[in-house]
């Protein structure tokens, strides 16, 4: 009976934590610049965008933020992607997508991570997409 009893405690506890814990946002910035979040967490000041000339003189696994377009699908999960300072090639996986439709008249922004391979190929892997309104 008594660890019944101790088991039902313990677990009004976990629920009443967890409870308390949802009703709690993250920090809450007054910067309009700052990218659309859907859930709670931080809203503030990120990566700056940057351009694709830019991104081509940056180290392996950098963090990366552009604006401008998709204007090629290049094959399975491949794009060609391009800003006024020209183009490289991103990889979206299908779920980055997030149920958003693109066209070449679009304009994205992609946050992700440089890529460069042993064989000179450079790309970015793109982590979210944003479509800009």
């Amino acid at each position: 009976m008594f660890k019944k009893v101790a088991t039902l405690i313990l677990i009004s506890t976990l629920v009443a934590g967890v409870a308390q814990a949802r009703q709690h946002g993250g920090f809450v910035n007054t910067d309009t610049n700052s990218p659309a979040v859907q859930q709670g967490g931080f809203k503030g000041p990120g990566i700056d965008i940057m351009t694709v000339k830019d991104v081509l003189d940056m180290r392996d696994d950098s963090r990366v933020r552009l604006k401008g377009q998709i204007i090629k699908n290049l094959g399975s999960e491949q794009y060609l992607f391009q800003d006024s300072t020209g183009q490289i090639e991103v990889d979206i996986d299908d779920k980055k997508w997030m149920g958003q439709t693109v066209t070449p008249n679009d304009t994205v922004e992609i946050y992700g991570k440089l890529d460069k391979e042993l064989m000179g190929k450079t790309e970015i892997d793109v982590k979210r997409i944003q479509l800009v309104k």
